[in-house]
């Protein structure tokens, strides 16, 4: 097979310029410097105890107390069995963070234009304003890399699958598709997949329909058996970290909840499986909001927008203070007054994308217009969540797995990934549009009339059509701040409605020059390209930047033990430590060097988190950090964080003289307020048969810690009678397994949470050993899947090369 080096050279090239504008938009890694992303910082200190055991044995280990009292490492940054796919994703991770991940974008989008026909110079165009778009640059920013990986692979999953139903191609195809299917899913962000998969299918759709009224539903079912057996084998090939991660998800805050009261006694009213419905639409984006799409801080920016000295706001603060303070004051401003709780940067997609897309509706004629614009307006109105509650209601309680994933406006993911594609589309439309002239002009001056008349509104009576306030208001308010912010907030919007406008006008400006023949076409690709890249990057620069850089050793630095942490480290044994100096349930940062009750994730225990809604959230329940040997608390003072020590913790674990059966988790867990947890277990009716005997404890009965190790715990006990023991640690059903003197005994849930098992009377050796079975089986799914797809390949290969050569 020839290689046309001359055919290749333009996409050498294209790939070269994705890397140097990806080293020169991040330009500080050229100095050494990493990005200060808060949830990396939050994932290093939950992942620090897997990362020792890890040095010290060389194998990745599957559970770690550091975080909750207790979990599996599946969804922490654990690796797992034959997982090949993740060597892909790391060579194509070559560049240094986070350039790797601007390229990634670029380079991912790029294969897709080329797949649908666009040459390399529109291709190109098409990616800048893929990668630079807003959204996908601010996730970089604050460390949401799985996401950011997810979000990625889009491209190349439908590169793949457009090979197969348009270009026909099916065994490069086959290749594309499986490929490109498993690196989505090795990324672990199963919302951005599952998003994804509505674009697929409205796509799928598409081609069905087509066919159908084309009479070829033989071959297009072909083709789809061909994407569907990529697809299965793509899960396969990631079936080492799917099934872990699937059988946690199980009993985290995103799978069934038991629970059938609230905190206060009352019933529950929301029974859905997952996610309550507040929890999930929290993040709802706003039907005027949708603006910020095309004007950047239509809806004020973001929670912590730096203002300058021509501010109404910076004018009025120095009326109070010292210039300094002024400054430091408007240097991170609330200025968005959306409803959603926080906000790093608008969703901006560009006003040039936009309107390149909104061209497509004048101009261009071809079978991807409707799929795209449907996945886009599905995508917009899901986005708006509890603001459009009847569509949200009903994927929330009919749509699968949709009241699994929280943060409902992050669906816009959609659009931004499609909204470039329409662009393009729209753009070489109008190049290709052989219509008279005049009639031309009129569609162009249509489509600038419509876009430049409605930001000519905005920017003439938008001050006037919103009240701009915003719940955080107060606080400026108390020190007779809030009118001089409204005025900013009016003047943003006024202010980024003319540069939209100004950069439509200067796109139709190009356009119309270039149908009159008065600007070549090259020449046109450099201004697109241009425009793109100053739209975008002129307002990512405002959340994303050099500021955004820290040291090298930054994390160093972030980790270096306090005092606080050097003493309570003195004591050696094994015990858990609070901290009520931060909010708990979004601590990740003590995991570092403590065992702590608390954690940072968002697929967080769930019955950590029911004891954290019921004992701990408003007022503490000593019985909850007692039995979880919580020793030390970590308290704020007035001026300063204290230690305060637990002498009433439980303990590693105990013998209790009492075992009190109920019916329901409901009933265990309203218990726990009213026993003395280190006398009486609480445990489900259900094992009342097994567990006929009167345990006995008295003052000489004891039970030990011996030997910790996350995976292995070792205790010695010693008991005259028949005894019952409960164990400091969170019940898992699934891969722990515990022995008395070698011999298996059963695990029983006890006190809502913990573990407990009977031990016969005298003196033995107990051990709680971690052995998950799912890790084994899903390596050996993953390496036949991979074996199976290495066949079906190289066969292809065989007969592409055997019908070529004939």
């Amino acid at each position: 097979m020839e290689i046309n080096y001359k055919k290749l050279l333009p996409h050498i090239l294209v790939l070269i310029a994705f890397a140097v504008i990806s080293i020169i938009y991040f330009s500080p890694v050229l100095q050494g410097k990493i990005l200060n992303q808060s949830d990396i910082v939050q994932s290093k200190g939950m992942e620090h105890e897997r990362e020792i055991y890890k040095q010290k044995e060389n194998r990745d280990i599957y559970w770690t107390n550091a975080d909750f009292g207790g979990m599996p490492t599946y969804m922490i940054g654990t690796g797992f069995q034959n997982d090949y796919t993740l060597y892909i994703n790391k060579a194509l991770n070559f560049l240094p963070r986070p350039a790797n991940f601007l390229f990634l974008y670029f380079a991912s989008f790029y294969i897709l234009m080329l797949v649908m026909g666009f040459n390399w110079k529109w291709s190109a165009v098409g990616s800048l304003a893929f990668g630079f778009s807003t959204y996908y640059i601010i996730i970089i920013g604050v460390g949401h890399l799985a996401k950011v990986r997810a979000i990625a692979y889009f491209p190349l999953v439908l590169a793949g699958i457009l090979l197969v139903f348009e270009r026909k191609k099916y065994l490069l195809g086959f290749i594309l598709t499986t490929l490109a299917v498993a690196l989505e899913l090795n990324t672990k962000h199963y919302q951005m997949t599952y998003y994804l998969i509505f674009v697929v299918l409205f796509l799928g759709l598409f081609y069905l329909i087509n066919t159908y009224k084309q009479g070829e539903l033989k071959p297009f079912s072909k083709e789809l058996a061909i994407l569907l057996i990529g697809a299965l084998l793509a899960l396969g090939m990631n079936a080492t970290n799917i099934l872990p991660s699937q059988e946690y998800v199980k009993y985290s805050i995103r799978g069934e909840n038991n629970l059938h009261i609230n905190p206060d006694g009352s019933v529950k009213t929301n029974t859905n499986k997952g996610l309550s419905k507040d929890y999930i639409t929290e993040y709802s984006y706003g039907i005027a909001e949708t603006f910020n799409l095309l004007v950047p801080r239509f809806m004020g920016g973001s929670n912590s927008e730096k203002l300058d000295e021509d501010s109404y706001l910076y004018q009025e603060v120095v009326t109070k203070t010292d210039s300094r303070s002024a400054k430091d004051f408007v240097s991170q401003v609330s200025t968005y007054w959306g409803k959603q709780p926080i906000v790093a940067a608008p969703a901006y997609i560009g006003a040039v994308t936009i309107f390149l897309a909104f061209l497509s509706f004048f101009f261009y004629k071809g079978k991807h217009k409707w799929w795209i614009v449907s996945s886009v307006v599905f995508a917009l109105l899901l986005s708006w969540g509890k603001n459009f509650g009847f569509l949200t209601n009903f994927f929330i309680d009919y749509m699968p797995l949709y009241n699994k994933f929280r943060a409902v406006s992050s669906i816009q993911v959609i659009i931004e990934f499609l909204l470039p594609v329409l662009a393009i589309l729209g753009l070489v439309g109008f190049l290709k549009d052989d219509s008279p002239i005049e009639e031309k002009k009129k569609k162009l001056f249509k489509a600038t009339a419509i876009l430049g008349g409605l930001l000519l509104f905005f920017v003439l009576f938008g001050g006037s059509m919103f009240d701009f306030s915003s719940p955080s208001d107060a606080y400026y308010a108390k020190y007779d701040l809030l009118d001089a912010l409204i005025r900013d907030r009016k003047a943003m919007l006024r202010a980024d409605s003319f540069r939209s406008l100004l950069l439509i006008l200067t796109v139709a400006g190009a356009l119309y020059l270039a149908m009159l023949n008065k600007l070549k076409t090259n020449i046109l690709v450099a201004i697109i390209a241009l425009l793109v890249v100053f739209d975008l990057a002129g307002v990512d620069k405002k959340y994303v930047n050099d500021d955004s850089f820290v040291s090298a050793n930054y994390y160093d630095r972030v980790f270096r033990k306090t005092e606080i942490d050097k003493a309570i480290l003195q004591d050696t044994t094994y015990y858990r430590v609070m901290n009520f100096s931060r909010n708990p349930l979004t601590d990740g940062l003590t995991s570092y060097y403590h065992k702590q009750l608390g954690g940072y994730h968002a697929a967080k225990p769930r019955r950590i988190q029911d004891l954290f809604d019921f004992y701990l959230s408003k007022e503490i329940n000593p019985n909850i950090l007692n039995m979880y040997n919580v020793k030390y608390l970590i308290v704020p003072n007035e001026k300063q964080v204290g230690i305060q020590l637990n002498d009433a913790a439980n303990g590693n674990a105990w013998f209790v003289s009492k075992l009190d059966f109920v019916a329901s988790d409901d009933e265990e867990i309203l218990k726990l307020k009213e026993i003395d947890t280190k006398n009486t277990a609480v445990l489900n009716e259900k094992y009342a048969s097994e567990l006929k005997f009167t345990p006995y404890k008295d003052s000489i009965s004891s039970i030990k810690l011996i030997k910790y190790h996350p995976e292995k715990l070792v205790y010695q006990s010693q008991n005259q009678k028949d005894g019952f023991a409960v164990f400091s640690e969170n019940y898992y059903k699934d891969g722990w397994h515990a022995s008395i003197d070698g011999k298996e005994t059963p695990i029983y849930k006890v006190d809502y949470s913990l573990r407990g098992i009977a031990v016969p009377a005298g003196k033995h050796q107990i051990v709680f050993e971690f052995k998950p079975e799912i890790v084994k089986k899903g390596g050996q799914i993953t390496l036949i899947s991979y074996l199976i797809f290495a066949i079906l390949t190289f066969a292809g290969l065989f007969f592409w090369y055997k019908n070529r050569k004939e």
